[in-house]
């Protein structure tokens, strides 16, 4: 079968305006509630796109950690393409794709460090084996051959022995402030239901319906 004859149809839901919620952070919390009821593999994994200070654009998919009435936070080293990018140019965006569901939320908004605090109560939260890839892998970088990685790791395991390995000075949160999130819930057709909702300088939220 080509690619270009392949067809789905989404039928399941709609979008009511009537039915959603005026704050969209508090949308996303019902929908991000369903599609673990659903038991979705992943569903706080989310598409991240960054930008260099040249306009060229990257994206991978990271995992959400937390989120809030402030935004969207994941943890990331601050060395690597992402982090360095943010720390230019602290803007991007965030696309949830729940298929099973026939669902997707896209975010944009500014970007900001969470405090250090916040990243020490995570980075502890974490399996030992990861606290300790976060200090031996330099991120995006060249890497000779794995053995280098594992002998690393090896090395700072027996450095870290008895005691709480500390935070690395290079490894924590992000949060994405959103200033626009909009819900798509696919619809017979392609005649999908889309609804934005942008905020103003006021911290006041609006939302409008976009033609599919």
């Amino acid at each position: 079968m080509s690619l270009a004859s392949r067809r789905r149809n989404y039928a399941r839901a709609a979008l009511d305006e009537a039915q959603l919620s005026p704050d969209p952070m508090l949308q996303f919390g019902d929908w991000f509630a369903e599609a673990e009821r659903a038991k979705l593999a992943e569903p706080n994994a989310m598409t991240l796109a960054t930008a260099d200070t040249h306009g060229r654009p990257s994206a991978r998919i990271v995992l959400l950690k937390d989120f809030d009435a402030g935004g969207f936070v994941f943890y990331t080293d601050y060395r690597s393409r992402k982090g360095s990018e943010l720390e230019r140019n602290p803007q991007a965006a965030l696309v949830f794709h729940w298929m099973k569901l026939e669902r997707q939320v896209r975010v944009v908004g500014p970007v900001e460090r969470v405090d250090p605090a916040t990243s020490l109560a995570y980075f502890h939260s974490r399996p030992v084996g990861s606290q300790l890839g976060a200090w031996a892998s330099r991120q995006s970088t060249l890497l000779r051959d794995r053995g280098e990685l594992v002998a690393e790791v090896a090395r700072l395991k027996a450095e870290f022995a008895g005691r709480d390995i500390p935070l690395p000075p290079h490894w924590g949160g992000f949060r994405v402030r959103p200033e626009e999130v909009e819900f798509w819930q696919g619809r017979p057709d392609r005649l999908h239901d889309r609804i934005l909702y942008t905020r103003d300088s006021a911290n006041v939220w609006t939302r409008v319906r976009l033609s599919p």
